[in-house]
């Protein structure tokens, strides 16, 4: 039944059976359930990550629809930490999920980052980006970086094997924590295209495969399909 799940990956060379049993060997965390996390989170959970943490305080709201795809109508007013484990394991009932309802906080982010391999970043703000940094370097985890705005979405690999830092590509901590969170205009397909990315970025480091964006900064315009990778 398992091999018949992931046949179409495991045809891969570059993943094989090998590379699927590193996959389910394997553990993430994603940091925000919205626009990014819901397609990180099912292009993850249908990969095969074996453990899979789902952090986030916010409730589905109608404005979330038109871009966050794990939720529905019916799931208005639900926390999303419950509507998406519930989807998930729709796709994958044999995947582990952790809830961390809470969110994350300089309080409790240690204890939440410290049991998995790698942290994907879909959150809104900049003082959870900056949490995520902190921890991770100290604890020495690798960090999948996304944002989105507009038409425009960017995706770093942080703190990977040339140790570059969420501080290194915005040093103005200060001043971008005081912003508030995301609210500007967004078309749904660009949370979509960047979350993708970042899932696709995690199944890469894990199974050892392709180049990884450690160290590199990747940007995308979709009104232009204009692409970039910056070296950092």
């Amino acid at each position: 039944m398992e091999d018949n799940r992931y046949a179409r990956q495991t045809a891969l060379p570059e993943i094989g059976a090998q590379g699927q049993q590193k996959l389910a060997d394997a553990s993430v965390l994603i940091v925000g359930l919205g626009g990014l996390g819901s397609p990180a989170a099912t292009y993850l959970t249908g990969a095969g990550i074996g453990r899979i943490g789902l952090c986030d305080p916010d409730i589905v709201s109608l404005s979330n629809l038109q871009r966050q795809v794990l939720y529905t109508e019916a799931e208005i007013g639900l926390k999303k930490t419950d509507c998406a484990a519930r989807r998930l394991a729709e796709i994958s009932s044999h995947t582990v999920f952790d809830l961390y309802p809470e969110g994350l906080t300089p309080g409790n982010a240690s204890h939440i980052i410290a049991p998995y391999d790698i942290v994907v970043d879909c959150c809104d703000n900049y003082r959870t980006r900056y949490i995520i940094d902190d921890v991770c370097t100290s604890l020495g985890k690798t960090w999948i970086y996304g944002s989105i705005g507009a038409f425009h979405g960017q995706v770093a690999v942080i703190n990977g094997e040339r140790h570059i830092r969420y501080t290194d590509i915005y040093p103005d901590r200060q001043e971008l924590e005081s912003r508030p969170a995301a609210s500007g205009g967004v078309i749904g397909a660009v949370p979509g295209v960047i979350g993708a990315i970042q899932a696709n970025e995690v199944l890469k480091l894990i199974a050892g495969f392709g180049t990884p964006l450690d160290g590199y900064l990747f940007t995308i315009d979709l009104r232009t399909l204009h692409t970039s990778i910056l070296t950092l």
